[in-house]
C-alpha cells in the first residue's frame, strides 16, 4: 500500500494544552480523506503541521515516504497544494491576477495552464472581475485554483464548504470528485458538515481531542451503518421495558424516541405497547447516517 501521508505519535503543545495527542493517520494515495471532527478537535493543527507552518513537539510524519526531519521534505512539499483557513487571495486583483502572483511566487516562467486552472474551477467567465465582488463560493474555487498552480498532486483543504451557500458546496464537491478522478489526486480534506463529506470522501479519519479514533473506508462505513427502526411513542419508561423483555438492541435518541437495532418481531412489539396503554405517535426504518455513527463513535471514546 502507497500513502501520501503517514503520522506517528504526533503531539502538538502549546503551553499546557495539547491540541494534538499522539495522533497516528494513514492517507492512501489517490484516497479522498475526509478528516472528521468538530471545532477545537485539531484538524487545522494538524493540516498546519503537515504543511510546515508548524513542528511537531513530538512525534513525526512523512510525505510520499519522506520524513519531516529529512532535509529533502521541502522538496516533497512541492506535490502539495493547501487551503488553510481561507483562501489567501488579494480581494484587490482580479481571479487571473492572483494566479499570475502564484505563477511569480512559485517561479513559473510563463503564464501557461492559467486559462486552463480558470476553467478548471469554473472562473473562467469571472477571470477579470475582481475577487473583492466574488462571493465565498468563488472565493474558495479561486482559493483551490491558487493551491493547484503548482501542480500538485496531494491536495489539503481545511473547512472549504464552511459558510458557502448550496450551490457553491455542489460547485466544490464536483471539482475535488474531478480532481480526484481525472489527475488521481490525493485529497485530504477536513470538515464538520458530515452530510456533504459522506458524497465525496473514499476515507475517513475520526478526529476528537487530537487524537485520530478510528480510520475507516467508505465502503467499510457502508457495512458497518446498520439499519434501525425508529420509533416514537407516548411512553418511553414502558417501550424501555417492553424492549428489554424482547432483549432487543436498541439506543434512545429522545425523550420520546428510541433506534431498534438488529432483528426483531415489531408487530409482537407494537402488540405489548398495547397492552401497556402506550401509543405509537411514529415508526419508520432508517440507515445509520455518518453523522450518527460519528456521534455514536465519539460517545463511546469519552466513555472508555
Amino acid at each position: 500500500m502507497e500513502y501520501a501521508l503517514t503520522a506517528d505519535n504526533l503531539c502538538k503543545r502549546y503551553g499546557r494544552f495539547n491540541a494534538l495527542n499522539n495522533l497516528s493517520m494513514r492517507v492512501e494515495k489517490g484516497a479522498i480523506y475526509g478528516l472528521v471532527g468538530k471545532n477545537g478537535s485539531g484538524k487545522t493543527t494538524l493540516i498546519r503541521l503537515i504543511c510546515g507552518l508548524q513542528r511537531p513537539t513530538l512525534g513525526q510524519y512523512s510525505i510520499y515516504g519522506e520524513k519531516n526531519t529529512s532535509s529533502k521534505i521541502s522538496y516533497v512539499r512541492h506535490r502539495m497544494g493547501a487551503v488553510i483557513e481561507s483562501p489567501s487571495i488579494f480581494l484587490n486583483m482580479t481571479a487571473r491576477d492572483n494566479l499570475k502572483h502564484q505563477y511569480y511566487v512559485l517561479g513559473r516562467p510563463s503564464f501557461d495552464g492559467i486559462d486552463e486552472l480558470l476553467q478548471l474551477v469554473g472562473l473562467e467567465k469571472e477571470s477579470n472581475k475582481k475577487a473583492q465582488h466574488f462571493s465565498l463560493g468563488m472565493r474558495q474555487r479561486l482559493g483551490i485554483a491558487l493551491a493547484l498552480a503548482g501542480d500538485p498532486d496531494f491536495l489539503l483543504l481545511d473547512e472549504p464548504i464552511n459558510g458557502i451557500d448550496p450551490q457553491g458546496i455542489v460547485q466544490i464537491r464536483e471539482l475535488l470528485i474531478k480532481l480526484n478522478k481525472e489527475r488521481q489526486m490525493t485529497i485530504l480534506i477536513s470538515s464538520h458538515i458530515l452530510g456533504e463529506l459522506s458524497k465525496m470522501a473514499t476515507h475517513y479519519g475520526f478526529i476528537e481531542k487530537g487524537s485520530i479514533i478510528k480510520e475507516v473506508s467508505a465502503d467499510d462505513l457502508e457495512r458497518s451503518c446498520r439499519k434501525c427502526m425508529r420509533i416514537s411513542v407516548s411512553d418511553i419508561p414502558t417501550l424501555i421495558r417492553v424492549l428489554d423483555l424482547n432483549s432487543a438492541e436498541y439506543r434512545i435518541v429522545s425523550e420520546n424516541t428510541a433506534d431498534i437495532y438488529g432483528k426483531y418481531n415489531i408487530a409482537e412489539i407494537v402488540l405489548m405497547l398495547s397492552k401497556e396503554n402506550c401509543d405509537i405517535i411514529s415508526l419508520s426504518e432508517r440507515d445509520e447516517t455518518l453523522e450518527s455513527y460519528y456521534i455514536n463513535l465519539v460517545g463511546g471514546a469519552k466513555n472508555d
